[in-house]
């Protein structure tokens, strides 16, 4: 299947996409991602230790700001009301990893993808900022999209096999 760049016009230069024509639909989007850490600086996330303070508290009032100025962030982002932005934090022992996952909702003419996206990154590099004095070597990894609904092309769904 071949589709066009949506960002590019047809001499190629790069442009905001108009969205004016496009219906207004619930548009919801669900993105992931990982920092793993030495079991140490895990226990200190799980007990609430961490001497900068409630490291997940942070990183999900630092997610759900990131999710508000993704526009500001990426250049042909469209600034678009979110309705909701929700942040959860799995913590997984075998390794010592958190997974956060943020769920972003609009009722507009273009999705919250980038939203989510960039809500989940934040929060990993506040995760990683909090707790950098005690572990420099901490991972961050598979940042994706999971699903996102709404819109013209209506429901997508990560292939989670071997994930």
């Amino acid at each position: 299947m071949s589709q066009q760049l949506t960002h590019f016009d047809a001499e190629g230069q790069a442009h905001m996409v108009d969205v004016g024509a496009k219906d207004e639909t619930h548009r919801v989007a669900v993105a992931t991602g990982a920092i793993t850490m030495r079991p140490e600086t895990f226990a200190m996330v799980r007990e609430g230790t961490a001497k900068k303070g409630d490291v997940l508290g942070i990183a999900r009032i630092a997610a759900i700001q990131g999710s508000k100025r993704t526009s500001e962030l990426i250049p042909l982002c469209h600034p678009i009301p979110l309705t909701r932005v929700a942040v959860e934090f799995d913590l997984e022992s075998q390794p010592d990893t958190v997974v956060v996952t943020v769920t972003a909702e609009t009722v507009g003419r273009t999705g919250v993808e980038m939203e989510a996206l960039t809500a989940t990154s934040v929060a990993l590099l506040t995760i990683y900022d909090m707790l950098k004095a005690v572990d420099r070597g901490m991972t961050m990894s598979g940042i994706r999209l999971l699903e996102k609904l709404g819109g013209k092309s209506g429901h997508w769904t990560a292939d989670t096999r071997g994930a």
